[in-house]
């Protein structure tokens, strides 16, 4: 029989393309979102898909109306970028607890496998590197950033209560820094940022010295990694990431290189809190679920900045079409 999955935030970039993933593999797709950093643009292509079905919902007023039978239940809505929950601290707060309990309560309902996507932030700015699942963090919890971090830490407790509790079958990953198409090009993440900036000639600007480090995980990768926790019966925390770490100023420069742009580089003052360091230690993903990434980061830049120019070219042309027929 089809399996059918809810994936709560599945117009955003990660949840696209999950969704996408998931029709691939044979499921039906619920895919529920409310557009405040989501777009149906990133589904927009999935809409003539006979096993697919987009609704529009506020995930804190309760779970979506889903009839028959629910195999499993993804939540990845949240805002996720510093943009984005700097200027969206309590809805951040409010999806992350009251939206996660009401998703839990739909998966506890139909009997469904639950997958929490958290989050890298959950360790903080980490004083064990790199970072393993044991690790309970360095999170300064008053902070700008705690909004999110916070959410994210709430709603791992409250998805283990309900496992434990409850007989949820629930798990959670942690998602460390991810790219590819379909990110937005201002939500303040470094990829996009740099891409940007490359691609209009303007100047790339790094936070502090760029000697903070990140590690890159492609999208394609990352989300085999979800769909093979959703296929396990795993509790977790499992870190999915990329071990290759980059410094952020070596990254404005290799998309520099591979843009061939003349664009330099400036410094800006570092966010409160930014990490100094990311790496995640991926023993439990290779051991328990079989995976590891397999792009290259190269390769993925590649792939993004190709699609970032294609949505370039693209809104040119469509402005072009507006002036036309304005005329």
């Amino acid at each position: 029989m089809t399996r059918t999955a809810v994936v709560a935030g599945g117009a955003g970039f990660v949840g696209s393309h999950l969704c996408e993933r998931l029709l691939t593999d044979g499921w039906r797709v619920v895919c529920v979102d409310n557009f405040v950093t989501g777009s149906a643009r990133n589904v927009a292509h999935l809409a003539g898909e006979s096993g697919f079905r987009l609704i529009e919902a506020d995930l804190v007023e309760g779970a979506p109306p889903v009839a028959g039978k629910v195999d499993a239940v993804l939540n990845l809505a949240s805002p996720a970028s510093p943009v984005d929950y700097l200027e969206l601290p309590l809805e951040t707060l409010r999806v992350g607890s009251e939206g996660t309990r009401h998703l839990l309560d739909l998966a506890r309902a139909k009997g469904a496998r639950f997958v929490l996507a958290s989050t890298s932030e959950t360790y903080g700015d980490p004083l064990v590197h790199p970072q393993p699942e044991s690790y309970w963090g360095n999170v300064n919890p008053v902070g700008p950033r705690s909004v999110y971090d916070e959410a994210k830490r709430y709603a791992e407790a409250l998805t283990m209560a309900y496992r434990r509790s409850l007989g949820v079958d629930a798990g959670i990953v942690r998602i460390f820094n991810t790219y590819g198409p379909r990110m937005r090009a201002h939500d303040g993440r470094a990829v996009p940022t740099f891409i940007r900036q490359a691609l209009a000639g303007q100047p790339l600007t790094v936070a502090g010295d760029g000697s903070q480090t990140r590690s890159l995980c492609y999208v394609s990768d990352l989300v085999d990694g979800l769909v093979r926790m959703t296929g396990a019966r795993l509790a977790g925390p499992v870190n999915l990431g990329n071990q290759e770490e980059i410094p952020v100023l070596r990254l404005a420069e290799w998309i520099r290189e591979l843009t061939a742009s003349a664009s330099g580089v400036v410094h800006v003052p570092r966010p409160v809190d930014d990490p100094s360091v990311r790496r995640p230690d991926i023993t439990r993903a290779r051991e328990q679920l079989g995976w590891r990434p397999e792009f290259g980061t190269e390769r993925g830049l590649i792939e993004t900045i190709e699609w970032f120019r294609g949505q370039a070219g693209a809104d040119r042309e469509t402005l072009q079409l507006a002036g036309a027929e304005e005329k």
